[in-house]
């Protein structure tokens, strides 16, 4: 069993990945999240490894942090719930506020995730609250304070002009300080996904 990969970031796509170690490319699943925190292709790279063993084929999913990992293995433990759904859960959105969001309840947030139904929602919070509000108190708050309603209101004015809400999110999060104007705010987050 594999359980990390250091090498060179050969290939990088939202599909997949190749890490090349020693001459030898992995080809590695990671969530939107670990993507967007991924350096550019031909940097060195150091991954967490998850490998997931089926009758037809040996898949890598790889992950920049221990605490993205152990809400994988905790996601995968939802009866149903496959590698592939749980790595578009933690595409989702940032990871303190999917565990913060999973330790909550909240099952109509979970739902706005795309392929995350009703059924898979309350599943999750069923069977993952508990362990998840272990790792989103051990996680820095630096999701959004609920009572900030104007990061809220920047994030739902992204998404009305057509970005995804986990974009939307992380371009707010590095953006936004709290306090500030909404529209400093959305112009901020404007400017960081476009450059």
């Amino acid at each position: 069993m594999i359980a990390a990969l250091a090498g060179t970031l050969a290939e990088k796509s939202p599909e997949r990945l190749v890490v090349d170690v020693g001459g030898v490319g992995y080809a590695v699943h990671v969530s939107l999240q670990t993507f967007a925190d991924l350096p550019p292709a031909g940097v060195p790279v150091r991954l967490l490894i998850h490998t997931e063993v089926r009758e037809d084929a040996i898949e890598l999913i790889g992950f920049l942090s221990e605490r993205e990992r152990a809400l994988f293995h905790l996601l995968r433990k939802v009866k149903g719930l496959g590698p592939r759904t749980a790595l578009v859960v933690l595409s989702g959105m940032p990871l303190p506020a999917l565990a913060a969001t999973i330790a909550a309840g909240d099952a109509a947030r979970l739902q706005t995730i795309a392929g995350v139904g009703k059924k898979y929602a309350e599943r999750i919070v069923v069977e993952c609250r508990e362990p998840a509000a272990l790792l989103a108190a051990e996680a820095p708050a630096r999701a959004r304070p609920a009572a900030d309603g104007i990061l809220d209101e920047a994030v739902s004015a992204l998404v009305n002009l057509g970005y995804k809400r986990p974009e939307a999110e992380r371009a707010v999060d590095k953006a936004g300080r709290s306090g500030a104007p909404l529209e400093e705010v959305i112009r901020g987050a404007l400017q960081g996904l476009g450059g």
